[in-house]
């Protein structure tokens, strides 16, 4: 771009009408000007082709949570995401690093809305032990309403954090672990606040926090078999039948246990 001069012009000091260097002006601003426009067009295309692929990974992700409401994990493959949504598989690879990542960031979906129903919980009640029984209440009412967030948990619990970071972006890492510290601080807090109040006696809050949250996916693990084994004589196994309700009081006896030391 050329720089515009203030310094008069020769053609000023001639007799005469002259255009010269107002016309010399003219181009130089026209010219800044295309310039500017140039430069601002590839960020307006930079900013478009953004929202696009944040609408093209929001649709793959809605895609993989109905197809695991409706069919369960196991039973969703990558072929169907693409049919779902209508893409081929090099999409979906070109926006996560592979089927871990996309099931991983599913699985934030689900704890983004188990958050919301622990912290409704948790605002219900105002004595520790009343707060504690509503927020495991709600954690087994969500999960087993919600059968597909219980295998993606359990799925995740079973690798290794160094092989989830070899699998998944540092994104994708990033924002799992947020949505489950989120979670985990409602229980944490609760159990603060009980003992604050003296009517628990927790030294590590946080890892009690983390063993409830463990097993409350067990619990609702076993809740959705259904079934329980016992020993009806020395070597004769005998099946029983167990249900929601069930593991429910369960985990509430065991969690106030655990908290009341």
């Amino acid at each position: 771009m050329r720089a515009v001069s203030l310094l008069i012009c020769p053609e000023d000091l001639r007799p005469g009408p002259s255009h010269s260097c107002n016309s010399e002006l003219q181009w130089t601003y026209d010219a800044g000007m295309s310039t500017r426009s140039r430069e601002e067009q590839p960020a307006a295309r930079r900013s478009s082709t953004a929202v696009r692929r944040r609408a093209r990974e929001s649709a793959i992700l809605a895609a993989t949570r109905r197809l695991f409401d409706q069919r369960g994990v196991a039973e969703a493959q990558i072929e169907d995401i693409t049919r779902a949504v209508g893409v081929n598989r090099a999409i979906v690879y070109r926006h996560f690093t592979g089927k871990e990542e996309l099931f991983a960031l599913v699985l934030v979906g689900y704890l983004d809305e188990l958050e919301a129903a622990l912290a409704e919980a948790a605002a219900s009640e105002t004595k520790p032990r009343r707060q504690l029984a509503a927020i495991v209440s709600a954690f087994v009412d969500y999960g087993a309403a919600h059968p597909a967030f219980v295998d993606c948990a359990h799925g995740l619990m079973r690798r290794r954090g160094g092989e989830l970071f070899d699998e998944i972006s540092e994104g994708a890492m990033l924002r799992l672990g947020r949505a489950i510290a989120a979670c985990l601080a409602l229980l944490r807090r609760a159990l603060e606040g009980g003992v604050e109040s003296g009517d628990f006696t927790v030294t590590d809050p946080v890892l009690l926090a983390n063993t409830l949250y463990a097993t409350g996916l067990g619990g609702l693990q076993l809740a959705r078999v259904g079934l329980v084994i016992d020993e009806a004589a020395p070597g004769v196994p005998r099946v029983g039948r167990v249900g929601a309700d069930q593991v429910k009081s369960l985990l509430l006896t065991s969690a106030l246990a655990m908290a009341q030391g």
